[in-house]
């Protein structure tokens, strides 16, 4: 397959899997993640995860905004409440619908968008969900945060909940770095920005990364494919000169891909 170089910028497990994936399609695929994950440190926000992991047959649902929120969440095994009136678990997607299978979640309470959604984020499960929550309902949402620990990300999810009426708290369960860019990362930053590569991206913050780690490299000539409208507009912002949306899916990213030759 043509189309020019494709640099994954997931998280590094995510890219990997990406990757690989590119690359069985005949696709030139190169890993650069513009997202560290780790968990997270001694501190309190560790104590609150270990709290919340306790509460958790207490809440209606727990929501989890990506695969590294499930991992992380159950790392430590904790066991699953799935008594019939046990919580539901929701997931944006299907990378986070697997990661929670994986973890020992049913599949028959776990809400996620269908598989060919349009798209997979809060809006799309809300849709899906939106009748479970009401007065009394209570929802945890799980989440990455900041390299201290601290919450990070949309709140449209939780003021939807609010406005319906229930209650709704946050845990942050890992923590989000900006990558460390070294000679052999920069290198192939450069490379990609003359328009022979294709940089697909998942997250805005790993645009703004890449701002951060090299911000003498003018964009225009490049090409991005996003996997959501805002991350399309973040690429546009940045100075991306040529920007296609995609589903994050394999077969409609290899579509964007074909479509820029």
């Amino acid at each position: 397959m043509s189309g020019g170089r494709v640099i994954v910028t997931r998280p590094e497990r995510d890219a990997a899997i990406w990757v690989d994936g590119l690359r069985a399609a005949g696709v030139d695929a190169r890993p650069l993640p513009l997202i560290a994950i780790e968990a997270l440190a001694d501190t309190a926000a560790a104590a609150h995860l270990s709290a919340a992991r306790d509460r958790m047959a207490t809440y209606s649902a727990l929501m989890f905004v990506s695969a590294a929120a499930a991992e992380f969440f159950f790392q430590d095994g904790s066991e699953i409440a799935t008594a019939p009136h046990g919580p539901r678990f929701w997931a944006t997607g299907p990378g986070t619908t697997a990661a929670l299978g994986r973890a020992g979640v049913p599949a028959a309470i776990i809400d996620a968008p269908a598989s060919d959604a349009e798209q997979f984020d809060s809006e799309a499960l809300w849709q899906i969900v939106r009748s479970q929550v009401g007065p009394g309902s209570r929802v945890l949402i799980v989440r990455g945060g900041d390299a201290a620990g601290r919450p990070a990300g949309r709140d449209w999810l939780a003021r939807q909940i609010v406005s319906a009426g229930g209650v709704c708290n946050a845990v942050v369960a890992y923590r989000r770095f900006a990558p460390r860019f070294g000679d052999a990362e920069r290198r192939l930053a450069n490379e990609a920005a003359d328009g022979s590569g294709i940089w697909l991206f998942s997250s805005s913050e790993a645009i703004a990364n890449l701002r951060h780690a090299v911000p003498d490299i003018d964009w225009r000539a490049s090409r991005a494919i996003a996997t959501h409208e805002r991350i399309a507009q973040a690429a546009k912002a940045a100075g991306f000169g040529r920007v296609r949306e995609s589903r994050p899916s394999l077969v409609d990213v290899l579509a964007s891909i074909e479509s820029f030759e």
